[in-house]
């Protein structure tokens, strides 16, 4: 089963404000934006450098989300994103394995993401590219 590093997520306490930064001062384009508030989350917007085609992650969470937690400069890793073939079955190999899971797994999310934790509690996302219903369609 396939899975390779795909981005890294930074937390960020002032999107726009973010944003700016990477694009404008950093030259990082937008590719994609969405919205997780369905699971708790906020608005996230993936960059990408045109050059080295290596991805960002910005994440912000809203005031009543239970990710907004305090802010300490230099600890705003998020989470890092890997793909992967089919998220149920990595999922379960991975806890098997013993890898934390956290409150969004695989059924929160209708089978394309969850997330698990490294042995610091660190975040690790994996998803598919295409979320599983628009597969079967």
């Amino acid at each position: 089963m396939t899975l390779h590093l795909e981005y890294f997520g930074l937390r960020v306490r002032e999107l726009e404000r973010s944003l700016k930064f990477y694009t404008e001062l950093l030259g990082l384009t937008e590719v994609k934006r969405g919205t997780q508030y369905e699971i708790g989350g906020g608005i996230w917007v993936l960059l990408k450098d045109e050059k080295s085609n290596q991805h960002l992650e910005l994440n912000w969470y809203p005031l009543d989300s239970p990710f907004n937690v305090e802010y300490l400069p230099g600890e705003g890793l998020d989470h890092i994103g890997f793909v992967v073939d089919n998220v149920v079955e990595k999922f379960e190999e991975l806890v098997a394995k013993g890898a934390e899971p956290t409150m969004i797994d695989p059924i929160k999310t209708k089978g394309w993401l969850a997330y698990l934790k490294d042995p610091d509690g660190n975040w690790i996302e994996i998803f598919q590219r295409t979320p599983p219903s628009m597969a079967q369609d």
